[in-house]
């Protein structure tokens, strides 16, 4: 294990990865476990009233838990180092800036948005390749000044670009337009960087006021109350939606997971190497298995709506995992602290899922933020067994070199892989996935495993988009 945790870029890497093969698998002939639960098949109508829980609902969470999960290792360590907090908190701005930015971008040049054509296409490259300059530290020496007019005459011309395409069905550029994913993203870079940037050292303050946050979400449901309408104002509709708040309940319990492995870092370098190994194999094997099946188990039975049989299994795993835990030293300290973390979490996800009709990704439920939240820091152990414990980096490459580079991966297949498909004639012989639901799964595997070598392929030489 090394500072920069490699457990958060596997976590991290799993979560686009998946992101990517939930939306690469053919729609409507898989199981519907297989897809967002309020979205079952074959129809994919969004039904709110719908509760439940599967793996694709774990995809979001899991990057933002990632994404606060490093929030010690980046701003912390900045703040650390001495800098200002009004430096960090214009780099959390503009930040938010680079991702609202790229959230609108990318979606004006995804080819169902231009047409579907050949033309379409080829714009769709031109977007990927016009990232570069805007996303990436180009590899030459030069004044900063100069960086800054590259990165800004491209974005420039990626705006240009967007008021020149002329879209179907008589559509014009429009800042609403933009990736919901991505744009939620940009919100937690802003305001969760700036809650974590003023409650630096200051853990207790930072609860109180995700404490605070919560009363006042809970008291907006009151009609015509003060709370409501503070829940319903925004300024920029384009950019900042108040219900966006509630996703701070899954980027800062990541990084509360994140001060833990810092800390643990930071003690693990002052002990000697025999209690740095003090779990037996057997051990971690059991800590992973534990960790892995809390996550099934909560997503078999909440999905299946056991909720009486949930409670019972997931007491009986928390407290078996407690109980072999707590005496560990080494590794099995840090694993303790992630496991009570998150086991508060899942305890606290499910005790509120009745409330607001049951766990839901869409619309979120404070169970899904707790839940999820809780979930995600099982895998994060999970990954920390496997990647830092047992030490499987060869096996677990992909994972971590896609984390370190998500927004390549992200975009990979909609920019860049579709559009050489369409253009080579090949996506032509696609068609025979959808005849079955394994082979409607196994296009997804192709598409995402493509996407994963040339994340890789720019992971290896160092063409990293960073915000």
């Amino acid at each position: 294990m090394n500072d920069r945790a490699l457990s958060i870029d596997a976590l991290r890497g799993y979560a686009i990865i998946t992101m990517v093969l939930s939306a690469t698998i053919v729609a409507g002939i898989l199981p519907g476990w297989m897809y967002h639960a309020q979205t079952p098949p074959p129809t994919h109508a969004f039904n709110p009233d719908v509760p439940g829980l599967t793996w694709v609902d774990l995809v979001f969470p899991s990057f933002l838990f990632a994404m606060g999960a490093a929030f010690p290792f980046s701003i912390g360590k900045k703040l650390s180092k001495g800098v200002s907090k009004l430096k960090m908190s214009l780099s959390a701005l503009w930040r938010g800036v680079l991702l609202t930015y790229f959230a609108i971008l990318i979606q004006h040049f995804y080819p169902y948005m231009t047409g579907g054509d050949v033309t379409s296409w080829w714009l769709a490259i031109f977007c990927f390749l016009l990232l570069f300059p805007i996303y990436m530290r180009i590899p030459c020496e030069m004044p900063n000044w100069l960086r800054w007019v590259i990165q800004l005459t491209a974005m420039a011309i990626g705006y240009g670009a967007i008021l020149l395409i002329d879209y179907p069905n008589g559509y014009t550029f429009d800042l609403h337009t933009s990736n919901i994913i991505i744009l939620i993203l940009a919100n937690m870079a802003v305001f969760a960087s700036l809650l974590y940037i003023f409650t630096y050292n200051r853990p207790k303050l930072r609860i109180a006021i995700l404490m605070i946050l919560f009363m006042v979400m809970i008291s907006a449901t009151v009609p015509d109350s003060w709370a409501s309408k503070f829940m319903s104002y925004t300024p920029v509709t384009w950019f900042y939606n108040p219900l966006y708040l509630k996703y701070l309940f899954i980027v800062i319990p990541g990084a509360f997971a994140g001060e833990v492995l810092v800390k643990w870092l930071s003690e693990r370098k002052n002990k000697v190497a025999e209690d740095e190994s003090a779990p037996s194999n057997a051990q971690a094997w059991t800590t992973l298995f534990i960790a892995l099946a809390i996550v099934i188990v909560n997503l078999y039975c909440l999905y299946m709506r056991y909720m009486g049989l949930n409670i019972i299994l997931n007491v009986a795993l928390l407290l078996g995992g407690w109980l072999m835990l707590r005496h560990l030293t080494g590794y099995g300290s840090l694993w303790r602290k992630l496991f009570i973390i998150g086991a508060f979490m899942i305890i606290m996800g499910l005790a509120i899922e009745p409330y607001e009709g049951g766990i839901k990704k869409d619309p979120v439920t404070f169970s899904y933020l707790f839940t999820t939240s809780g979930l995600s820091f099982m895998t994060l152990i999970f990954f920390s067994v496997i990647c830092d414990f047992f030490r499987c980096h060869k096996g677990t490459a992909f994972l971590v070199m896609s984390g370190q580079n998500p927004m390549v991966a992200y975009v990979a297949d909609n920019l860049l892989i579709f559009p050489i498909l369409f253009l080579c004639g090949v996506w032509d012989y696609f068609s025979v996935f959808g005849t079955s639901p394994w082979l409607g799964f196994l296009q997804g595997v192709i598409i995402t495993s493509i996407a994963v070598l040339v994340t890789m392929f720019f992971t290896k030489i160092k063409f990293l988009w960073r915000t």
